[in-house]
């Protein structure tokens, strides 16, 4: 299934001096899923395609991710 947004827990070491970060994420292209592009993909108009910076709804992706929060 596709989610844009990954996320691991790295090691923790107890000599480590600084604070933990408990949750790593990351967000990955939705491209990476897509395989080969099917043909009669819906557009965007050619102006919200420029704003946009994709022609194809499917491969849009606003950055930075949209996630927000605690991440300890």
């Amino acid at each position: 299934m596709y989610t844009p947004i990954k996320w691991y827990q790295p090691y923790v070491s107890t000599s480590d001096p600084c604070p933990p970060m408990r949750w790593k994420y990351y967000q990955t292209p939705p491209n990476l899923y897509l395989g080969f592009q099917p043909t009669g993909l819906p557009q965007y108009s050619l102006k919200e395609a420029l704003c946009k910076g994709t022609l194809w709804p499917i491969l849009f992706d606003p950055y930075p991710t949209p996630l927000r929060g605690d991440q300890s």
